[in-house]
């Protein structure tokens, strides 16, 4: 995994913390808001500790859902990723701990 400094705010309106601020919370919220997207569901429906498998989140959402990770956050996950951290509450607590560890500097993991 490496990570790039994208200095971007952060997207949707559940947040305006800048990107290089996000800690646990803001990554669970923003999985939770991208997920509800590609599972075309209410994020209210979108429990955190749920399996992502359990909502039939497929190979091609979670590739999607990597892309979108890289972009907005420049972290570059390994396809395991959702097997290692199944759900958005693994997912985002495995997204902080390596955006804080790279402290936004290209770094491999």
């Amino acid at each position: 995994m490496a990570l790039h400094s994208t200095g971007g705010e952060a997207p949707g309106p559940w947040s305006t913390k800048p990107v290089a601020e996000f800690d646990e919370r803001d990554f669970r919220n923003w999985l939770i808001t991208r997920l509800s997207e590609y599972l075309q569901r209410p994020a209210e429906e979108i429990r955190p500790r749920t399996p992502f498998a359990e909502y039939g989140l497929d190979s091609v959402a979670a590739l999607s859902l990597y892309g979108d990770i890289e972009e907005e956050f420049g972290l570059f996950l390994e396809p395991t990723v959702a097997w290692d951290h199944p759900t958005a509450d693994d997912l985002a607590r495995h997204l902080a701990e390596e955006f804080t560890k790279a402290g936004g500097e290209h770094r491999e993991v």
